[in-house]
């Protein structure tokens, strides 16, 4: 997976699209962020940022603990408090289930 492919797959979901923010972090929302869309999944494409995630997404309480043990998932900065986690790379997961976590944290409210 990269960021390309994840782009891909994110904006077949219903009604998400996509912003550049603080330099060059593609941000996912569900619906327009200026009339009060939800946010839920960034992906750095600066590989020299001070970020040191390709990616970060929702993950919901209910699921955040279990992913942190992961080898390569970590607390997001700054979003940690809103239960959201970081991937140092792409290959933390398979395509399925880069999916499939993707797809949860669109779901999520």
């Amino acid at each position: 997976m990269d960021a390309e492919r994840i782009r891909t797959f994110l904006l077949t979901l219903p009604h998400v699209v996509d912003t550049m923010q603080w330099g060059a972090t593609l941000v996912f929302w569900i619906g327009d962020k200026a009339i009060g869309g939800k946010m839920f999944a960034l992906v750095n494409l600066n590989d020299n940022s001070n970020w040191k995630s390709v990616l970060c997404y929702s993950a919901g309480p209910e699921h955040y603990a279990e992913l942190l043990e992961i080898d390569g998932l970590f607390p997001a900065p700054y979003m940690a408090r809103i239960w959201w986690v970081a991937a140092e790379r792409w290959d933390v997961f398979r395509t399925p289930e880069w999916e499939r976590e993707l797809r949860a944290s669109y779901g999520r409210e």
